[in-house]
């Protein structure tokens, strides 16, 4: 893409009333655009990265079973009813719709997923089952400050797992487990995010977070040196201030971003919506669910959270925009020509064509963080070539076409 057509720009001013640094530099690069409070709008940037985190989670999703559907944000009054969470789910938006009944906006999606479920298991041969979704969630947030770690409107992934047994269940929630890892891995964020114990869901006695380091973190979490999990503050009195896997009691104190989450539901949703199969000796019984979530716009808020300097954001690879910020420095042919060849390697290039100072050209490129910079210059071309500079390094050098190829295929 050249940068000359980009729909929008870099800026050098703050947002006013934004305090979160994702949020601050994402606009200031031309990632994002805040609406209102707790909303956002993903700009072509902004996008071209949301999609490739959430290509990473649909492939890793897709490894385990996963099936995809989409289900609808419009959710009716009567399913949450039916599991006693109209009154008591403090987040929800509710809203009247002209044929005089009432909604909600889903900020969660087990009310919807359980009564499909009904259309489709009958048998135990129907099962497992794992069925997911990428959708936009909303929550009432009283406090929307976080950027887009802290929305009213934000993606979510969520799978939901249906088994016959919970022998069952935990066998492929410890396969959800190590599939969450290789997700935070490949965005950029596996040295850092943590399996975090919490308190129990309707099932059992944890539930697991994943939670990333960050002093940007609205969580306070206690990692286990020996082990590497941690644990929830609200669960730490409980465990005696110990690591509940292996019971060290040197427990460190850390600021956290909660990226991930998983649960075994058990029949907390099934037994309200009545979701039976019948087993081998044509019993009926209930069906063991489990869910697991994980927001692919919060990843990218903990991504900037992380992964920055003072000039900018550092984009990990696999989640960058493009690969290459191509800056042309007075020698627009030959950067053309580059330009072009770069789109034939099919090498996902932004091309900095636009008639600014060399100054700018280069703040621009550090704000926005593309994995590599090459300058196409009088200067680089007197030397052979192009400078090729990593966002994250101080130090350049100077290749040849064939051999800066070869390098950004590394």
């Amino acid at each position: 893409m050249k940068q000359s057509k980009l729909f929008t720009r870099t800026i050098k001013e703050l947002p006013k009333d934004e305090t979160s640094f994702n949020a601050q530099v994402l606009i200031r690069s031309g990632f994002i655009n805040k609406t209102t409070s707790g909303a956002y709008t993903f700009l072509p940037l902004g996008l071209k990265t949301h999609n490739k985190i959430c290509d990473i989670i649909r492939e890793e999703m897709n490894a385990i079973g996963g099936q995809e559907i989409l289900m609808p944000a419009l959710t009716p009054k009567s399913i949450w009813e039916t599991t006693g969470r109209w009154e008591n789910f403090d987040a929800l938006f509710k809203l009247a719709g002209a044929d005089d009944k009432e909604y909600a906006l889903g900020a969660t999606h087990e009310e919807v997923i359980t009564p499909l479920a009904k259309d489709y298991i009958f048998s135990y041969k129907d099962l497992p089952a794992y069925i997911y979704q990428i959708q936009t969630k909303f929550r009432n947030e009283p406090r929307a400050r976080s950027g887009l770690l802290r929305g009213r409107e934000f993606s979510m992934k969520d799978l939901y797992s249906f088994h016959k047994d919970e022998d069952d269940l935990n066998k492929y929630y410890d396969i959800a487990k190590e599939a969450y890892f290789k997700i935070f891995k490949r965005c950029g964020l596996g040295d850092i995010t943590y399996l975090t114990y919490a308190s129990g869901g309707a099932f059992s006695k944890y539930s697991h977070e994943f939670q990333t380091l960050s002093e940007a973190g609205e969580d306070t979490i206690y990692v286990c040196d020996k082990c590497q999990v941690a644990v929830n503050r609200e669960i730490l009195d409980s465990q005696k201030n110990k690591c509940p896997k292996c019971g060290n009691s040197k427990l460190e104190e850390k600021k956290a971003i909660e990226v991930g989450n998983i649960f075994k539901l058990g029949t907390r949703f099934s037994k309200p919506f009545n979701l039976k199969y019948t087993n081998e000796k044509e019993e009926k019984k209930e069906v063991i669910m489990g869910c697991y979530g994980i927001g692919p716009s919060r990843i990218m808020g903990t991504v900037v959270e992380i992964c920055h300097d003072d000039k900018g954001i550092i984009w990990p690879e696999a989640v960058a925009p493009f690969k290459v910020h191509l800056l042309s420095l007075g020698k627009d042919e030959e950067a053309e020509k580059l330009y072009n060849q770069l789109l034939k390697e099919k090498v996902e290039v932004l091309y900095d064509d636009r008639d600014a100072s060399a100054g700018e050209k280069f703040a621009d490129a550090d704000l926005m963080g593309i994995p590599y910079r090459a300058v196409m210059s009088k200067k680089s071309l007197a030397a052979g070539g192009v400078e090729l500079k990593k966002r994250e390094s101080e130090k350049s050098e100077i290749l040849n076409v064939k051999k800066m190829l070869e390098k950004l295929r590394m």
